[in-house]
């Protein structure tokens, strides 16, 4: 009993000299700065981070001391969750819970945001208005402000399709005002004449007719095609049926005339409706606009079409590959041959 007795007394000595050094431990951490004349640290979190992710590269850049210990603060406190995307001023000498309390209740001094390819005007606007940069209104308005459209170069009636797809750091006020759209849509706008400028054919920006030749057709290669590969071969399509003078029948045309209120099943009304400006089932040549902001793969595939006599193509897979078709009786075969593939797919 004795020995028993010593044993439960070592243990508990153990104990307390253990949680001695934790509380020691946690209490050194959280009071020490990584230097006590701290510097400035610019610091990223893109979004969708883990915070492991976040703690490491934290300490690696002389944030903080210790990622994991990091962690354990970020549960305990129940934030480790809520980390805001941006790009933050931080400082190696603040205290770690300075520091986690900037990343989810500081403001950023950027704000990071990806704008895809492919969107159109009123799902950036919505995108951009949800990440806190713009009022959606005042992005419509700005979009279609004949004194910025003049500003930056744009000869349609909305910068539709100069909203360069990208990521970006924005500067973010407490609350968006028409500035600060006016401020963010520009970066879009001078982001896209700033890539486009490599593209243009001897480097040369072309004059306007042919500007908008080329900004239409991007756009229509853009929805028609993810498949970077088949982008200069579907533009060439469409230069064939133009040179022809055959309707283009393209469906995400027909979409973008319907506006934001689409519900996602384009119906036989819709392609017989000749009231739609983008029905290009119904109306010869190009749309009046852009369809969408697009890549510079679809520029280039747009300023250099693959030479081709198809005149023809449809989705065949899932993944999107298209088969192309110089006459209608192989197109036709091909429509049926995809959808008896399909029926096969979901009897299975």
């Amino acid at each position: 009993m004795k020995t028993f007795l010593r044993l439960l007394g070592l243990l508990l000595l153990l104990a307390l000299a253990g949680g001695g050094w934790l509380a020691y431990e946690a209490h050194t951490f959280l009071n020490t700065a990584p230097q006590s004349e701290g510097q400035e640290v610019l610091f990223d979190v893109t979004p969708g981070a883990h915070f492991a992710q976040v703690a490491t590269a934290l300490e690696q850049k002389g944030v903080i001391t210790d990622a994991r210990k990091f962690r354990l603060l970020a549960r305990y406190k129940e934030w480790d969750s809520r980390l805001q995307a941006g790009r933050f001023a931080l400082n190696s000498g603040w205290t770690p819970e300075k520091v986690l309390d900037m990343l989810v209740n500081g403001q950023p001094v950027l704000f990071r945001i990806t704008v895809p390819e492919g969107l159109t005007w009123w799902q950036t606007g919505k995108l951009l208005e949800e990440a806190g940069l713009v009022r959606f209104d005042d992005f419509r308005k700005v979009i279609m402000d004949p004194d910025f459209l003049r500003h930056y170069g744009i000869p349609f009636a909305t910068a539709e399709g100069f909203l360069m797809p990208d990521t970006y750091l924005l500067k973010k006020g407490d609350e968006p005002d028409m500035a600060q759209t006016r401020s963010v849509t520009g970066r879009l706008v001078d982001n896209f004449w700033r890539k486009a400028a490599p593209v243009w054919p001897n480097g040369t920006k072309p004059p306007v007719d042919q500007l908008k030749t080329w900004m239409i057709l991007a756009s229509v290669v853009e929805k028609e095609t993810a498949i970077e590969a088949e982008r200069p071969r579907v533009a060439g399509v469409y230069k064939n049926r133009l040179a022809r003078d055959m309707i283009l029948q393209a469906d995400p045309t027909v979409i973008y005339g319907l506006g934001p209120n689409f519900d996602g099943n384009l119906r036989r009304a819709h392609l017989d409706d000749p009231n739609n400006l983008y029905n290009t089932y119904q109306r010869p040549g190009l749309p009046p606009g852009p369809i969408c902001s697009f890549g510079m793969a679809a520029l280039k595939a747009a300023i250099k079409p693959e030479q081709h006599d198809f005149l023809y193509f449809v989705a065949v897979t899932d993944g999107g590959e298209h088969v192309f078709s110089t006459n209608l009786a192989d197109h036709n075969k091909a429509v049926r041959q995809y959808l008896q593939n399909r029926r096969k797919g979901q009897n299975r």
